[in-house]
């Protein structure tokens, strides 16, 4: 019970956090006088494919938490290793996009909307790269036998980590990618 609070008290400075960032990157990328140009420099397409893989994760997450609750450790190694690839995927589609873009000249210092972006962006990778390192010695430790009787918080614990690393994308990705097509 103490790790889920301590978990829930994290989550919570981290929501203030990112809202922050995303009430900076809405200031921002509005300005008057912003380029409209940069806006089409993002590619919600790609952006896309790979975010649906990110929220598959939480699914598979999901899944070793069930996996963990009936026993099943070997199922819970498996369902963690797919966390484990799926985020590793999303991953390799921002450093993607970010090597497009630095391509385009669209770099930090380029303009409001650029140190916004990268800055919104760069430090929901940053979360889900450290939920990663968890992930991965969640898995070594399982496959060292510390999971096998059904009783520890952790895996639960990180969960709601890995879960809230999913929504903050999902209202990122909003933000960023979807509402610009629709207002713009």
């Amino acid at each position: 019970m103490e790790n889920r609070l301590m978990m829930f008290l994290v989550i919570g400075t981290e929501a203030i956090f990112f809202l922050s960032l995303i009430f900076a990157f809405v200031y921002f990328a509005f300005e008057p006088g912003y380029d409209n140009h940069t806006w089409q420099l993002l590619n919600i397409k790609s952006t896309g494919i790979f975010s649906v893989l990110l929220f598959a994760s939480s699914f598979t997450f999901w899944r070793a938490e069930k996996s963990y609750k009936k026993g099943e450790v070997k199922r819970l190694k498996r369902w963690l290793f797919a966390t484990i690839g799926l985020g590793t995927v999303f991953l390799f589609g921002q450093g993607r996009e970010y090597w497009s873009l630095l391509h385009e000249d669209l770099t930090i210092s380029k303009n409001n909307f650029g140190t916004s972006f990268y800055t919104l962006t760069g430090f929901h990778g940053l979360h889900v790269f450290i939920g990663l390192v968890i992930l991965a010695i969640v898995l070594k430790l399982a496959a060292a036998g510390d999971f096998d009787e059904p009783d520890s918080s952790v895996i639960n614990t990180v969960g709601i980590y890995w879960h809230f690393v999913d929504v903050v994308w999902l209202v990122v990705f909003t933000v960023v990618y979807v509402l610009p097509g629709v207002l713009l």
